[in-house]
């Protein structure tokens, strides 16, 4: 039946339909016995009314229908008994909650894949042509070499009488159905490496849907918190289904969005930790009440809380008022809660979090060089295998006072000499600024010397080498007044971790900052890092970082989960959080790499199609996400210049962020490849991922057959089983055994050798079961 909310725009709230029986009484026919009937469906119900019926005989109730049963029994007590078994029947088969057409189809095209046998394909348009072309799906009957050129066979799908066609490989298009199983494989594309043995944050271009699905194998009851940003389903094109943006004017609008959202909010169910976790979407006013509807009726089970974000302080012009704010829906999973921070989020005089722990060594603008500070200028003496700052070498001033510098000191720079102070298995650092000129420390050799011996130093890998931080004077005061306090100290680095003392507060249901506006806190920061215009509407960072902050602060290696990543804004926002307070937090971000709607007829006019590289690098993650989350965490922009930023807290966006990321395309890989361990290299990174995301990818296994790396091991060559667990017992830190075989008399008698504290699992058989029963959702 078409869906009720879709043929009546004016109802107020979309349910399943109530059932009121009309009955048409005939004085004539009832000397016959006879009574008619009909169904009259109705969506006009208000939610409170909704609310406060308790069970469908209440409904029914306030309808004639009691009235019209008692008149057919009395006319014809056979029929009114009959009627009163047919309505019976019907309130056990009928559920009240939202109403729409949850089967609607739906389809990705996949044009970076590789047209195979089997495959359910479109004919792509001819080059130039800006059309959207033939919409048919046909599939792939057999693929024939033609003059060099790969000729597909197709056969017409859905059709009483199929036609059959010819076309080039190059010309069709993979399509996926949302029925169909998938057995995904990730390729790296790029990686950020700052920070340390930290887990990395991991960034993955694919349609969501798929992503999810790959997600659990990875990640089943292993997420701490999703955060989304949907499409708000505005009617403004701003999303897709079926390959096409959904129009204001399409009487299926609000049903393809419910139906769109409901698959992928089922497959988080898979993902959330039972026991604590927490789901959190953004929404406007477009859907908010039925997206309320669909989360209660997805997860029975939940609490949910809605909170008021004020984002657009000047207000948009969208109907009567003037609109300002946006929602957050919360959804709390098993014990989950909302915990203290230092800002409500709503009264006045709320903090900035304006307090910078550590702060760049080398010094910047005036006073700067040699000549200003010949005492300043130094090496700084690393153990690269621990990070941890050892000892200080001579200054420029005793160099030059020992005859070792002549000339201008402002053009020295240190050289082979220099080099072989260096003592044994170290690394010098020298105050060398961007230009490569050498410049000075923020602190004599005295003063560093104590804040080390206080942990209050440290160093860091960066792109372009080691970089030192230290405790600033006004922090170092705070430290000594109690407002901050040393928790502990780094086992590698021994840096101090620091915390602020702060008065805790729980956030209210309506915030109101003036760094949850989504110009100047979304968009600007945005264009500052990119240097460039490139996504509508971003999130505030703040708005997230607050939204994450009060379910997150207590889990300091909390993961977080974003399936509608955009620009980036939950990987920048987690990192801001472990900044503020030492966290291990990881996040992992799913976008596609869509092109606009209004820069697609360009492409497609100069003969450009999806899966073009002209056409690639224009899209979402590779021309926005990827570069935003690679200039968030170094500090340098996409054309090499620093980013040019100060955040909320008084740290400079240059300088970045200590965390790690990696960036990975999802394939769609051949279930037969997989078994015969053909396709490792594209398993490979989601091994990685199941195991923690943490240390280095075993890409693969060489000549022994093995591999283990910091957090996990892969074992193909059984006759290696022996060394391989060996190696795994002498690596503390491994928790998962991959183990490839179809034996399982093998396969247990590996698991009897590994430590207690290792998980073997093996490949490839469960990871084919995971999505021969995922597909077909």
């Amino acid at each position: 039946m078409r869906d009720l909310a879709d043929q009546n725009h004016g109802a107020r709230w979309t349910i399943e339909p109530i059932i009121r029986v009309e009955a048409a009484l005939d004085e004539s026919s009832l000397s016959g016995h006879a009574l008619s009937t009909r169904l009259v469906f109705a969506n006009t119900m208000t939610s409170s009314e909704f609310e406060h019926s308790q069970t469908l005989k209440e409904q029914l109730r306030v309808s004639r229908l009691t009235e019209l049963l008692r008149q057919a029994r009395k006319a014809d007590p056979q029929l009114g008994n009959d009627l009163d078994k047919e309505i019976a029947a019907l309130m056990k088969r009928r559920t009240f909650g939202l109403v729409f057409e949850q089967h609607r189809p739906e389809a990705v095209e996949l044009p970076g894949r590789a047209v195979r046998r089997g495959d359910k394909v479109r004919v792509l348009p001819p080059r130039g042509e800006v059309g959207s072309g033939d919409q048919r799906l046909w599939r792939v009957e057999q693929i024939v070499r033609v003059d060099g050129n790969r000729v597909a066979h197709l056969l017409e799908l859905g059709s009483q009488k199929p036609e059959s066609r010819t076309a080039q490989s190059g010309d069709l298009v993979v399509v996926a159905e949302f029925n169909d199983r998938i057995h995904p494989g990730l390729v790296e594309t790029g990686r950020v490496e700052r920070g340390g043995d930290k887990p990395f944050h991991t960034v993955i271009n694919s349609e969501n849907y798929h992503a999810l699905e790959m997600l659990t194998y990875t990640h089943r009851r292993a997420i701490d918190t999703i955060y989304i940003d949907p499409p708000y389903n505005t009617g403004a094109r701003d999303w897709k289904y079926n390959n096409d943006y959904v129009a204001s004017d399409d009487d299926y609008r609000h049903s393809k969005w419910l139906a769109f959202m409901e698959r992928r909010l089922e497959i988080t169910r898979e993902l959330l930790k039972p026991d604590d976790s927490v789901l959190i979407v953004t929404i406007d006013e477009h859907e908010v009440h039925r997206l309320r509807l669909l989360l209660e009726q997805t997860f029975p089970e939940a609490y949910i809380q809605m909170v008021t974000i004020v984002t657009n302080p000047k207000g948009v012009a969208q109907g009567r008022f003037a609109r300002v704010e946006e929602y957050a829906l919360y959804c709390f999973f098993g014990s989950a809660g909302v915990h203290a921070t230092d800002d409500d989020l709503l009264s006045d005089g709320g903090t900035q979090r304006n307090t910078r722990f550590w702060k760049g060594l080398l010094r910047a603008g005036t006073n700067a060089s040699p000549s200003a500070g010949l005492g300043m200028a130094y090496p700084i003496f690393i153990d690269p295998e621990r990070g941890r700052v050892i000892s200080l070498g001579r200054t420029l001033r005793e160099r030059i006072e020992a005859g070792d510098v002549t000339g201008d000191p402002n053009r020295w720079l240190p050289g082979e000499r220099e080099a072989s102070e260096t003592p044994a298995g170290l690394v010098a650092v020298w105050p060398l600024r961007r230009d490569g000129s050498l410049g000075v420390w923020q602190a004599i050799p005295e003063t560093l010397l104590s804040l080390l011996h206080q942990g209050l130093v440290k160093s860091v890998l960066r792109p372009d080498g080691w970089a030192i931080s230290y405790v600033p004077n006004g922090v170092r005061t705070k430290i000594d007044r109690g407002e901050v306090e040393i928790t502990g100290y780094d086992e590698q680095s021994g840096a101090a971790i620091l915390v602020m003392k702060r008065d805790l507060t729980r956030a209210k249901t309506v915030w109101k900052r003036a760094r949850h506006d989504a110009g100047w806190h979304g968009s600007v920061i945005l264009r500052k890092l990119l240097n460039a215009r490139a996504f509508d509407f971003p999130k505030s960072l703040y708005a997230t970082r607050d939204a994450l902050e009060p379910v997150v602060t207590h889990k300091k290696d909390a993961l977080i989960l974003d399936f509608f990543a955009g620009s980036g804004t939950t990987a920048h926002a987690v990192a801001m959080l472990n900044r503020a307070d030492g966290g291990r937090r990881r996040s992992i971000s799913i976008t596609n790499n869509e092109v606009g709607p209004e820069e697609q007829p360009r492409l497609r006019s100069k003969g450009l199609r999806p899966g073009d590289e002209d056409w690639e690098t224009l899209g979402i993650f590779r021309n926005v996400t990827l570069p935003r989350i690679k200039a968030a965490f170094t500090g340098v922009r996409p054309d090499g210049e620093p980013a040019d930023l100060e955040y909320e807290d008084g740290s400079l966006a240059s300088e970045g962020f200590d965390e790690n990321a990696a960036f990975f395309a999802l394939t769609y890989e051949a279930p037969l490849s997989v078994r015969h361990n053909r396709a490792f290299e594209r398993i490979a990174p989601m091994l990685w991922m199941r195991a923690g995301s943490q240390g280095r990818v075993i890409t693969e296994l060489g000549d022994n057959g093995w591999d283990v790396a910091e957090t996990y091991g892969v074992l193909e060559n059984l006759d290696q089983a022996g060394v391989f667990v060996a190696r795994v017992a002498m690596n503390k830190s491994v928790r998962t055994a991959f183990i490839v075989t179809d034996d399982d008399s093998a396969f247990q008698m590996v698991c009897r050798d590994l430590p207690s504290q290792v998980l073997p699992v093996r490949l490839y058989e469960p990871y084919l079961q995971n999505f021969q029963l995922t597909g077909g959702r």
